[in-house]
């Protein structure tokens, strides 16, 4: 019989001690979850927020100082062309100046290209002008004051000039260079004298044209050029001949050559013609 309180006592400590460990655990498991979220807390400031710096028009160094001060990252997804703001500047964010953001978190930036893109200017000439005004903006051209001349056809375009000077198809030109755009008016009534096209490249011979109210007409090549020799070819004839006299507006057509003789025998022909 006496064994019997010796078992309980037992039993009685065994589940004291495994209550007390029991409560031991469920303290240290308490501690750990209130201390990580302790420390959540104040590693992601729960709940705090601060207004997104501006950082358009800022370098990229610039840019990571301020961030790295108020701890925010920077981070560059992409670049562009920009006029607005210097070379190597930022352009664009995300988020937006101003908007709320957390510490830790990144904001997103768009960059200016350092240095600008070379663009080819396409053949324009005899299109209209809504459509080359649009050909050439979607390129990355800025439009210039279009000028207006005399010509066969209204609304046409003439020539592309850079600083007054034509500029030929094919011309390599930095993205946001502005060009403009010499545009038809119909034929005036005044009469001008044709002057003299021979020896001119087929640049030369539409900005004389222009500049004598005409336009330039058809031209064509003895040889099919080549891009290499393109810039060889000057005129050997032309129609109607020098000192003809033309409504403003009208056209002459020219012939090209690589051939410097076909310019002196031209010549020659043309004197005969005139003779006669």
């Amino acid at each position: 019989m006496s064994q019997l309180p010796n078992k309980q006592t037992k039993i009685s400590s065994w589940l004291r001690f495994l209550l007390l460990n029991v409560l031991i655990a469920a303290f240290i498991a308490l501690l750990l979850i209130v201390g990580t979220n302790l420390w959540l807390k104040h590693k992601t400031r729960h709940g705090e927020q601060i207004p997104t710096p501006s950082l358009i028009g800022m370098s990229i160094q610039e840019a990571e100082w301020i961030l790295t001060s108020q701890e925010l990252k920077l981070e560059v997804i992409d670049s562009t062309f920009s006029s607005a703001v210097p070379l190597g500047a930022i352009v664009e964010q995300i988020p937006s100046p101003n908007a709320n953001i957390k510490h830790g978190r990144s904001i997103y930036v768009i960059v200016n290209s350092k240095c600008k893109r070379m663009l080819i200017v396409p053949e324009l000439r005899d299109m209209s002008y809504r459509q080359a005004e649009n050909t050439l903006k979607q390129l990355g051209f800025i439009l210039g004051e279009p000028q207006y001349e005399p010509s066969d056809f209204a609304h046409l375009v003439l020539d592309l000039k850079q600083d007054s000077v034509s500029i030929p198809a094919g011309t390599r030109l930095p993205e946001g260079s502005t060009i403009t755009l010499v545009i038809g008016q119909g034929q005036g009534t005044q009469q001008v004298s044709v002057p003299d096209l021979r020896g001119m490249n087929l640049t030369d011979a539409r900005s004389t044209l222009l500049a004598h109210r005409l336009t330039l007409g058809t031209y064509t090549y003895d040889v099919e050029p080549t891009e290499e020799n393109l810039q060889d070819y000057i005129v050997y004839s032309q129609k109607p001949n020098a000192g003809s006299n033309l409504i403003e507006g009208n056209r002459v057509d020219i012939m090209l050559s690589t051939n410097i003789e076909k310019t002196i025998t031209a010549d020659n022909v043309e004197d005969e013609e005139e003779f006669f």
